[in-house]
């Protein structure tokens, strides 16, 4: 009560359109201009203002944001004190909260402060660079390509990397090697296949050396027809029983190439509805409410709530077994500015299911995967037993090996897994492998060669592109 809340609809002064807009001269000072189409807004923010006991600003918790505020300072300050600046602004002051939530904002206004310059900086020096590099680059190509390209501090990096595959692609030479499988039956069912692995102690395919044993059709039939007539064992049984942990909560990149995967939306869409999650959605008798937390950042933190929240909520739905001892702990990388927390759930006591009349199916669906990821990572490991069939004909020094995993504890993927890319295509045979003991005889049903050729690397996709980026 008492509070008029008003909306700067985004930034409120930029560079000019139709110049250059900085003095490489002077120390490369930035000339603004009121946007245009923004003098309305900024009329009435000055009312608002010289009838306010008191102002805050809550543009969005980054650079961006706290330029917005900053310009917005600054057209007020014009207003009541001139250019001079010596307006009393002692009642602007600057909040800023990581998701829109009673709370966040009672403790934003709380902890009010003043415009952060360096933030104002960093945004300024960004500005100023897209202006140096876009200006003099953007009407060369609408000379040399098509009118309305523009160049930039982000886009052209990002043309180089996708040029520089396209040549990697056409300057790829294939390379021809063979396979040999075999079908294999034991003393219990099923029959499995496995893949010749070594030959007289060399292995048959060497990626990481890029050597291949099997180069030519001759030599792999040859072979097919020494394998055919061996009396097969199965030497050794390995288990490895390995833990696999979680990925830690979106940052938004990650959130935009998991988004691209299992969505199949652009990284714009995801942004769009990110927004829309993040600004708040109707939900009937409460009202209009924030779903997630802000969605640009670089930081997999937490707040100690939210975890202490998700830790509850995990104990009551999946049980003790399900939670580590001690919460996980994610390391940010060497760059991140780790300004605000991860993109995460609001409230853990909105599952996605409980509200998902209230919300599109675009909004349910990215809703959905952040609520499930953010609760996966703070779940105990999986653990996933890995065994190995290795396979030895008498006499020629063969082997043949194939591997199956058995998920002997979910942990966090009773909630989630993380998709992945798509690479070159797997070689190995994978598959259910029957209850077998070592030294066993085994039946060759079958044995057969595929040929295969070695691939370029792969064109990039949306998130694979993000992630290069």
């Amino acid at each position: 009560k008492g509070f008029s809340v008003k909306a700067s609809v985004g930034h409120v002064r930029d560079l000019p359109a139709k110049e250059l807009g900085v003095d490489v001269e002077k120390d490369f000072s930035p000339s603004y201009v009121v946007i245009p189409g923004k003098e309305k807004i900024i009329k009435e923010l000055r009312k608002a203002a010289r009838e306010a006991d008191v102002v805050y600003l809550a543009p969005d918790p980054d650079r961006e944001g706290e330029a917005i505020a900053w310009h917005i300072v600054e057209e007020l300050k014009k207003a009541r004190g001139g250019k001079s600046g010596k307006a009393d602004d002692k009642k602007i002051y600057r909040i800023t909260f990581n998701e829109i939530t009673e709370k966040a904002v009672r403790d934003a206004v709380k902890n009010a402060g003043k415009v952060d310059m360096n933030k104002v900086d960093a945004q300024q020096a960004r500005r100023i660079l897209d202006r140096l590099v876009g200006y003099g680059l953007s009407p060369l190509l609408w000379r040399k390509v098509r009118r309305g390209l523009s160049a930039g501090r982000v886009q052209s990096v990002a043309v180089r990397i996708i040029v520089e595959r396209e040549r990697d692609i056409e300057a790829f030479k294939p390379t021809e090697y063979w396979n040999i499988g075999g079908l294999f039956e034991g003393s219990m069912p099923p029959e499995f296949k496995a893949r010749l692995f070594k030959y007289k102690e060399k292995h048959v395919i060497n990626r990481e050396k890029n050597e291949f044993l099997i180069r030519d059709k001759t030599t792999a039939e040859a072979l097919v027809e020494e394998l055919k007539t061996k009396t097969y064992v199965l030497e050794k049984i390995e288990k490895k029983l390995r833990k696999r942990k979680p990925s830690p909560p979106f940052i938004t990149s990650t959130l935009q190439q998991e988004a691209s995967r299992k969505l199949r939306f652009t990284p714009k869409k995801t942004m769009v509805v990110a927004q829309q999650l993040y600004e708040g959605i109707e939900l009937g008798e409460e009202g209009s409410v924030g779903l997630i937390t802000y969605m640009r950042t670089d930081s997999v933190r937490i707040s100690t709530e939210a975890q202490e929240a998700a830790r509850a909520f995990i104990e009551e739905k999946y049980g003790k077994e399900y939670l580590p001892k001690t919460p996980p702990a994610y390391k940010k990388k060497g760059q991140a500015q780790d300004a605000h927390e991860a993109v995460r759930p609001t409230y853990m006591n909105r599952p996605p299911a409980s509200i998902k009349t209230f919300l599109t199916k675009d909004q349910y669906a990215l809703y959905r995967l952040i609520w499930q990821r953010f609760v996966a990572s703070q779940m105990a490991p999986a653990e996933i037993e890995q065994t190995t069939f290795i396979i030895t004909p008498e006499g020629n020094g063969a082997e043949f090996r194939v591997s199956g995993d058995v998920i002997r504890f979910k942990g966090f993927m009773a909630v989630y897994t993380e998709s992945v890319d798509t690479t070159a295509e797997d070689d190995g045979e994978e598959g259910l492998l029957p209850r077998l003991k070592e030294g066993e005889t085994l039946s060759l049903k079958d044995i057969s060669a595929s040929q295969h050729f070695t691939q370029p690397p792969p064109r990039f996709t949306e998130a694979s592109l993000v992630k290069a980026l």
